[in-house]
């Protein structure tokens, strides 16, 4: 995979106006690769969901959850996030989680979503497999119809339980093999490392399934050479601390390793102070295959159009070739099938062709 691809049409970035850059961008089709899709139900289904099954939620109000939402640390998310995905009991409620991100999905230009999805979380409270996997591929199945958009199903372990939880919903999960595209590996980072995983993730290679793991978050850089090491893992989610490790960098770029760079997230967790802080045009100017992603958008302020205005606002250096490259490296990063993948890059050349003449 090239990081510094060449657009299959002439395309005079320069004439397209940094005034008009959002907007081209907003519209042109695009992937996501790093949405968990606990993490993009907004608090009124949240409210809606916990009337519906009966569930008491510790937050008397919508806004009271979401004034919740102040975050020092990966942790301090992850504490209210668990909380919120409490409410999710039925097919039908996984069902409406999936379809309300798609929908907007749909209409921020994304052609191709991977979904994370953490079936521990939710068998762990008694929710047999088949409702969470169902619900989900059922709205996948229906963006596809709808939009067609194309929706994949990646399954999470959670790295703060054993890797024998691990493998066993990996097990109790073959009997849906065919709804789920690869494994991941999130949840809280530090003091877990890759390696932990190991024995998991070489079943999963050994069944066919593609493999992703959450790695230089809050993390080391060791983390991510772990995990490429160990894991053997085709993308890196976040990966931002690379940069501790130069030699890592220069791997990354050489073997064109993507990252799943989460933005907008990264600056609610406190992983950069500000979004003119953040790494991702070094990254890019690195030659590192980035993407830009929403990780858990309902907490963190921003969907995936939010996140790459805040990142190019917040980088004027950034101007449409740079936009251009990181839509392109989404669409490539996937794990879709080629002739899908041209044809998405003949779309996005042409979006862009189009906007430097107008």
């Amino acid at each position: 995979m090239n990081s510094h691809a060449t657009p299959s049409l002439p395309i005079d970035f320069q004439r397209i106006a940094s005034s008009q850059l959002l907007e081209v961008v907003h519209k042109a089709p695009k992937a996501e690769l790093h949405i968990h899709i606990e993490g993009s139900l907004e608090p009124e289904l949240i409210f809606e969901m916990a009337a519906r099954n009966g569930v008491a939620l510790s937050y008397p109000s919508v806004q009271a959850l979401r004034a919740a939402y102040a975050f020092t640390d990966l942790q301090s998310f992850l504490d209210v996030y668990y909380a919120g995905a409490s409410v999710l009991q039925t097919e039908q409620d996984f069902h409406d989680m999936a379809w309300a991100y798609l929908s907007r999905a749909a209409a921020e230009g994304v052609v191709c979503a991977e979904l994370f999805f953490d079936p521990q979380t939710h068998t762990e409270r008694g929710i047999p497999m088949a409702v969470v996997i169902q619900g989900l591929k059922s709205a996948c199945d229906r963006a596809q119809r709808e939009w067609g958009l194309r929706a994949e199903l990646i399954l999470c372990f959670l790295r703060h339980l054993s890797e024998e939880a691990a493998l066993q919903t990996l097990q109790d999960a073959l009997p849906f093999r065919e709804h789920f595209v690869g494994v991941g590996l999130d949840s809280s980072e530090k003091g877990h490392p890759p390696e932990k995983f190991a024995r998991v993730f070489a079943r999963a290679g050994d069944l066919g399934l593609h493999r992703v793991a959450h790695a230089g978050e809050e993390g080391p850089a060791a983390y991510i050479r772990t995990a490429l090491d160990l894991l053997k893992v085709e993308r890196i989610d976040h990966g931002v601390r690379c940069t501790e490790d130069p030699e890592l960098v220069r791997r990354l770029a050489r073997d064109g390793t993507p990252l799943t760079v989460c933005p907008l997230s990264n600056i609610k967790l406190c992983v950069f102070p500000d979004m003119g802080s953040h790494n991702l045009p070094q990254l890019l100017d690195a030659g590192l295959m980035v993407t830009v992603n929403s990780d858990d958008p309902a907490y963190f302020g921003g969907y995936l159009n939010e996140n790459y205005s805040a990142l190019l606002q917040a980088h004027p250096g950034l101007g449409a070739r740079h936009a251009w490259q990181l839509l392109h490296n989404s669409l490539v990063s996937s794990f879709a099938p080629s002739d899908l993948k041209h044809a998405w890059l003949q779309r996005l050349d042409e979006h862009f062709a189009r906007a430097a003449l107008a």
